[in-house]
């Protein structure tokens, strides 16, 4: 203990050490006369403001000063010393320039500081957020070569809005802008604050758009501030329009001709094959209700682009059908490129006509790949997929894909004695851009809903135990009603599981009831539906991601059928037991950002499944599991529970795989950026695995209200390689509560000893696997 100790105190003082030499080195690079710039303060003198205020104000100051100093941690400037101590490189490349330029930062001195600068910079910022009297001052506090810069702000009394005046005329946009006036962002009694001037512009405009003022523009809105009309600090603000206005901004647009190019090229138009417009007599033979399609050698059906295009001859132009039409001819994937123009063909009826110009991505593509992955049973290991896509099958936008593929898996970090998994199968999907069914279903989404129709096959071989043929079909439809929800219904999913080849090893292994149902013949058919809710895409600190999934097999058949298992009343369909179950599952995940470098994200799953009817028990593939690299992962995948149920009481050798009908799982992970591609993590796993039906094999399996205490936890931290293409992550974990140990004894931190090489083999978990955990 002695020894550990003094190992202790030896590291704080080189740590404290290194940490002094570090901070007060980096001033001796420099020359003489020179002084490190260590940034811009900026304080507020005025008596009237709050503290709140004070902060605000002062903290956006700061953020506008420019130029920023060399970047630290505690206090230290690492990257400036490396970039002092490297030597001036003689090229390019090379060790030293990769330390200097890449690891390294150029000093930033208090001669690259425009003082004077950034005092106009802190005085026109404060006047933009209604400090009209604003006055700056700057002071230079030097010490040991280090400069800081201290700007003094006596900003005054904040002007506060008095009235807000929307001036009236006869004219059309006149009347269009009184009606956009009860939704104003200038208030009576808000501070007088620029940026809220450009947006109340750009709202204004966006409403114009909207009732068919196509040729708008924000800067035709001139907002004029008064502050001499009252006193005490108060503006009175005037909104108009410019004098200079174009008579084009102030007429409303109505559609005349659509026309759709779908097959257009850039390099045909060089050719002079457009005549962009065109003549109106030559459109006649390309007629479709209301649309013109220019496709002479018929590669697409036209009522395709009659379900994209919201815009009919005679509307008026709006930008939300506008940008609507664009978004979902994207979101027909059959096209690289889309444009749209409007060119005027009636001034005086003010009418122009709307031009879709198609660009088609190529309609059919076969690809080979060979990748690193994971599978839901964690799974690692290699594939190898051949992919063939016609993305026009029926000349409707229909995707049509069909894929062979071969895998090796293997588990890295897995239990002891994990037999390999081979898998090759096949696949094909027809995606139908709208909903086949004999009801109507409008969609006013920028995303075109889809009708799936899915068939695959895979074969499976788990080395020197056994072989499953599974066999699956799907039917059904996703739609998304807007960038953040999507709903994706199947009306029924089949899957059919028939073993094959199963060996006396198995047998030997799988020595309980549970154990053996993996080679269970199985037949799983009925409606599943899964919504997902997500705003990660969006610029934001804090952003969620949801999706829950309802699994409902078998109930109208075992309804019909009167089936009842428990009482010997198990219905079969072609000699093989269909399975009757509800499952439900939801995960939520929420992350925030800290800065560029560094975030938290956390994830809970919650699930159940209950077997009920034609079935005793939920099917093997569909239950839960837990442990593993994206699960808990100072627990061997799928070892960990159910419940307080001990693995260590199965024989080694046999099969540890263990599963449960009820599933909590938390996850908490920091995450950071320490170089370009390298991160670390440091992370927190905690949950469990739970039957809904008693096992005398399994005793401590039935979730319970002790379930608290039977809830798993671990930790440790990861190393992460972003390579872009691909995510490497390895996580090492170590149990802290461990739910198979004795009732008040499961808190394993006084069992941790690093020091023991059998605790370490038992107890850090390696794992290695591909992309994020959540």
């Amino acid at each position: 203990m002695k020894s550990r100790f003094s190992i202790y105190y030896r590291y704080l003082f080189t740590s404290g050490f290194a940490a002094v030499t570090l901070s007060c080195s980096n001033t001796r690079f420099l020359k003489e006369g020179q002084m490190l710039y260590t940034g811009g303060e900026v304080k507020i003198e005025n008596d009237s403001l709050s503290k709140k205020e004070k902060n605000e104000l002062k903290a956006s100051l700061e953020e506008n000063l420019v130029p920023k100093p060399n970047s630290s941690i505690l206090g230290l400037r690492p990257k400036l010393y490396f970039y002092n101590i490297a030597k001036e490189p003689k090229k390019d490349k090379g060790f030293n320039y990769w330390l200097k330029y890449k690891v390294g930062e150029k000093p930033v001195l208090l001669g690259d500081v425009d003082r004077e600068f950034n005092k106009d910079i802190i005085e026109n910022y404060s006047e933009n957020k209604g400090y009209f009297n604003a006055k700056a001052t700057y002071d230079t506090v030097s010490k040991n070569k280090k400069a800081k810069v201290i700007y003094t702000l006596r900003p005054g009394g904040r002007y506060l809005i008095s009235n807000v005046k929307f001036q009236q005329d006869s004219s059309l946009v006149n009347r269009e802008i009184q009606t956009l006036t009860p939704k104003t962002l200038l208030k009576t009694g808000n501070p007088f604050d620029l940026d809220v001037i450009k947006n109340e512009r750009e709202r204004i405009d966006n409403g114009l758009k909207e009732r068919g003022f196509y040729y708008f523009n924000p800067d035709n809105i001139i907002v004029q501030a008064d502050s001499t009309v009252s006193k005490n600090h108060k503006v009175e603000l005037n909104v108009k329009l410019k004098d200079d206005t174009p008579d084009l901004a102030t007429q409303q647009f109505s559609i005349d001709k659509v026309i759709v190019f779908p097959n257009y090229n850039i390099q045909d138009v060089k050719r002079g094959k457009y005549n962009v417009p065109m003549n109106p007599d030559s459109l006649s033979e390309y007629a479709y209700d209301d649309i013109y399609v220019i496709d002479p050698q018929h590669k697409f059906k036209p009522k395709i682009f009659d379900r994209a295009l919201y815009f009919k001859k005679g509307d008026l132009y709006n930008r939300s059908n506008h940008n609507l039409t664009l978004n979902r001819l994207i979101s027909l994937g059959v096209f690289k490129f889309v444009k749209n123009e409007f060119i005027v063909s009636d001034s005086l009826k003010h009418q122009f006509d709307a031009y879709y110009l198609l660009t088609p991505r190529q309609i059919q593509s076969l690809r080979l790949e060979a990748l690193g992955r994971t599978n839901s049973a964690n799974y690692a290991g290699s594939e190898l997929n051949l992919n063939w896509t016609h993305r026009n099958f029926f000349r409707g936008a229909e995707q049509f894909k069909a894929a062979v593929y071969g895998a090796f898996d293997f588990q890295m970090g897995g239990q002891e004695d994990a037999k390999n998994l081979f898998r090759a199968g096949t696949n094909v999907q027809l995606s139908i851009p709208r909903i086949v069914a004999p009801f109507r279903f409008n969609s006013s989404s920028a995303f075109v809903p889809r009708t799936n129709i899915t068939l695959g096959y895979e074969f499976q071989n788990r080395t020197q135990l056994y072989t499953l043929n599974n066999f699956n079909a799907s039917f059904g439809y996703v739609w998304k009603e807007n960038a953040r929800k999507e709903h994706d219904l199947k009306v029924i999913d089949i899957t059919l599981v028939s073993p094959a080849n199963v060996t006396e090893e198995f047998y030997k292994q799988a020595t309980t009831p549970a154990s053996r149902r993996v080679v269970d013949k199985q037949l799983i058919f009925g409606p599943t539906y899964s919504y997902t809710y997500t705003n990660t895409m969006l610029p934001k600190a804090n952003t969620i991601y949801y999706k829950g999934t309802l699994d409902l097999a078998g109930n109208i058949t075992g309804l019909v059928t009167g089936a009842n298992a428990k009482n010997d009343k198990e219905k079969k369909i072609f000699g093989i037991p269909f399975s009757q179950y509800a499952k439900i599952e939801n995960d939520f995940r929420f992350y925030h950002k800290f800065t560029e470098k560094s975030s938290f994200a956390s994830r809970f799953i919650g699930g159940i499944a209950y077997p009920y009817g034609n079935s005793e028990f939920i099917p093997f593939s569909k239950q839960f599991f837990a442990g593993g690299s994206n699960s808990i992962r100072a627990f061997r995948a799928r070892t960990l529970g159910p419940g307080s149920f001990d693995p260590r009481t199965i024989e080694k050798g046999l099969l540890l795989d263990q599963a449960g009908d009820i599933k909590l799982e938390l996850n908490a992970e920091y995450r950071a950026n320490i170089y370009k591609f390298l991160n670390v993590a440091a992370f927190v796993d905690a949950g469990n695995v739970w039957l809904i039906n008693s096992d005398e094999h399994r005793p401590g399996g039935k979730f319970s209200k002790d379930f608290l205490s039977e809830i798993a936890v671990g930790a440790g931290v990861g190393l992460r390689l972003d390579f872009s293409i691909l995510i490497l992550r390895l996580d090492l974990a170590m149990p802290l509560r461990v739910p198979y140990y004795e009732k008040g004894d499961r808190w394993a931190f006084d069992k941790i000893n690093f020091g023991d090489s059998s605790w370490r083999k038992d107890n850090l978990v390696l794992n290695i696997a591909i992309g994020y955990p959540f």
